[in-house]
């Protein structure tokens, strides 16, 4: 503080409390960015894996892996991944199957994102 200026009590505590706040909200708005990120790319890997069981390669692959991550904003959660995937592998895996696969993707993604920061 400069000598002379009246500050009157607490407010510079407020001033650390506020950074704090600050600092807490700047925190969980990256870690849901990150989260969204791991997601959006497990979708993605989930997608080219479908891809190759339905015997899809390259650009056709990857049109495929997009139609996959787009298929999660239907509604919340990821069960409509889920039925996109069942359906359109029609007997080639289970709602199981892919539910396991997208918890191992997921690491994968995980793995990926911070690889990359």
């Amino acid at each position: 503080m400069q000598k002379g200026i009246y500050v009157p009590e607490g407010v510079a505590d407020m001033t650390t409390f506020d950074d704090r706040e600050n600092a807490f909200e700047n925190k969980f708005a990256h870690d849901e960015e990150m989260k969204f990120k791991a997601q959006a790319r497990c979708n993605k890997l989930l997608g080219l894996w479908a891809a190759e069981l339905l015997g899809k390669t390259g650009a056709d692959a990857d049109a495929y892996a997009v139609e996959v991550v787009k298929s999660d904003f239907e509604e919340a959660g990821h069960e409509d991944v889920v039925r996109k995937v069942v359906g359109d592998l029609d007997g080639k895996a289970t709602a199981e199957d892919i539910r396991a696969k997208m918890v191992e993707l997921l690491r994968v993604a995980q793995d990926q994102i911070m690889n990359e920061a």
